[in-house]
């Protein structure tokens, strides 16, 4: 062929020309002029067949660049490959780990906060690692079950999440065309079948301190120095979760009305929260100087940055000891069931948990502050404090 014949346009012509129109370089290449826009396309015969093939528009892809997608076309033909099929197996080509990074990206903007982030971008690095490198076509049910058995029955929060997670990429994957078929992270119908079901009742992987040993426990955390040591028992003595502490602000804190108030977007239920402080947790804030109370009440040493959510999980392991951070909801909620008379709602609120019922949440309006002032008094001094001058 020689450059005549595949060689038509020039990029003085191409400016000129403004009637659609088709108009040929040669070689199949095409420039296709439309009403509101101009594209490159590649036209050869397949088999009998007539195809098209489009190679981007003209106005980010120049004539030079378009001539070499073209003799790269007329490449793949001559060694016997039709140049659709091999885009379309290029473009579905996609390993796991790209497409779960770029899933994140997209849906990491809906997130509620910072620790949700760093959850979904573990899960999706660190626990779905053997899947990172597959093509997203070649995961199937064994792959999952792969990734999945390992956490199954040690963490089966954790491990449910995770397949969570792979069934929402793996869907959106299906739906831009990368995938086919029935999704292999799916439950219902299908993992449901082939793994155990947790029993209901248990508390995930969130081992709990039964609440007889708070207060030899509280006695040894409050014999350890550093950060993470106060705001785990400042989380203690609030029934505080891990992201509500290590992000707590001073300006939060009243410590004259002895509140604290959490706002909305830090909170699980999307709701701002009123915290009574009962007068050890007073006193564990009033510890810091009064010049040094701006920012983050919980900073690490560089001082203008948030205490990881790492850090309270770690001292208890140095502590040796094998409850998780959030159990201690669940010891403050079993003390609070079993050994006060305080109604059921009370306890619920002080755990900032959204009341179930739609008609029981409809007429009350109020948030029990004052109760629950007096629930935490109650808890403060079962923990061990002193609490006698507590005039709450």
């Amino acid at each position: 062929m020689t450059a005549r014949a595949i060689h038509r346009l020039t990029a003085l012509k191409i400016a000129n020309l403004t009637k659609p129109g088709k108009y040929a370089d040669g070689g199949g290449l095409y420039l296709i002029i439309g009403e509101s826009r101009r594209r490159w396309v590649y036209r050869y015969s397949w088999r009998g067949a007539r195809c098209e093939l489009g190679l981007g528009g003209a106005g980010i892809l120049s004539l030079a660049k378009a001539r070499e997608r073209a003799a790269e076309c007329r490449a793949l033909i001559a060694e016997g490959k039709n140049p659709k099929a091999e885009r379309d197996r290029a473009e579905r080509n996609v390993t796991f780990g790209t497409y779960a990074d770029a899933f994140f990206e997209t849906m990491s903007a809906t997130f509620r906060n910072e620790k949700h982030v760093a959850q979904w971008k573990m899960t999706l690095t660190v626990y779905a690692a053997p899947l990172r490198k597959m093509i997203l076509e070649e995961i199937g049910t064994p792959e999952i079950l792969r990734v999945l058995k390992p956490h199954w029955s040690r963490v089966p929060e954790t491990a449910n999440r995770l397949r969570g997670r792979i069934e929402s990429v793996l869907n959106a994957a299906k739906a831009e065309g990368l995938r086919d078929g029935e999704n292999p992270a799916r439950w219902r119908g299908h993992l449901d079948q082939l793994l155990p079901r947790r029993r209901k009742g248990l508390r995930g992987h969130h081992a709990a301190l039964p609440f007889a040993k708070i207060k030899v426990f509280i006695r040894k955390l409050r014999a350890r120095e550093g950060t993470a040591a106060r705001a785990l028992e400042f989380l203690i003595l609030t029934a505080a979760r891990t992201n509500e502490i290590v992000a707590a602000q001073w300006d939060e804190i009243d410590l004259l009305q002895k509140v604290w108030i959490v706002p909305a977007e830090r909170m699980k239920s999307e709701r701002e929260h009123r915290v009574p402080l009962s007068t050890p947790a007073l006193c564990l804030l009033k510890a810091t100087p009064e010049e040094q109370r701006v920012g983050l009440i919980f900073k690490t040493v560089a001082r203008d940055k948030p205490l990881s959510n790492m850090a309270m999980p770690m001292l208890l392991r140095r502590m040796g000891r094998p409850e998780t951070v959030h159990g201690f909801r669940s010891t403050f909620r079993d003390w609070a069931s079993e050994t006060t008379n305080i109604p059921n709602e009370v306890c619920e609120m002080a755990l900032a948990h959204v009341i179930a019922g739609k008609t029981e949440a409809a007429y009350r309006r109020g948030d029990l502050f004052m109760k629950r002032r007096k629930l935490m008094k109650k808890w403060a001094k079962y923990c061990g404090y002193d609490v006698a001058t507590d005039s709450s």
